[in-house]
């Protein structure tokens, strides 16, 4: 009975992440913000795909390794593809301080021009 109940609360735990990811997907307007609810997203994901799995061998059936090979599948593909997206924001956020930049650098000739 305490095992259908661990699950029950992983199953939950999961289905919360999953809630939480969606909400800030949908309303965070900051790119960081969304990268991390992407995260929580998937992470979410990972723990159903779990429970589901364990639900599979409780019931009798045998004890399934695709789920579990799955999950640490995607859980190495998430790292990978968040650290690529952090990589790009920052090369971003630099490409954009530096057009900036130079667009504060033209004015300031032009204004001095002007004078």
């Amino acid at each position: 009975m305490s095992g259908s109940f661990s699950l029950s609360v992983f199953g939950l735990a999961g289905a919360g992440l999953v809630a939480i990811g969606l909400f800030g997907l949908i309303v965070q307007g900051a790119a960081f913000r969304k990268i991390l609810a992407f995260n929580l997203l998937g992470g979410g994901i990972f723990l159903l795909m779990g429970v589901i799995a364990r639900r599979g061998a409780a019931a009798g059936f045998g004890g399934d390794p695709v789920p579990q090979a799955l999950v640490i599948t995607g859980i190495v593909v998430a790292f990978s593809a968040t650290a690529l997206a952090v990589a790009l924001l920052l090369r971003l956020q630099d490409a954009g301080e530096q057009n900036s930049a130079a667009v504060d650098d033209r004015d300031r000739a032009a204004r001095q021009g002007d004078a």
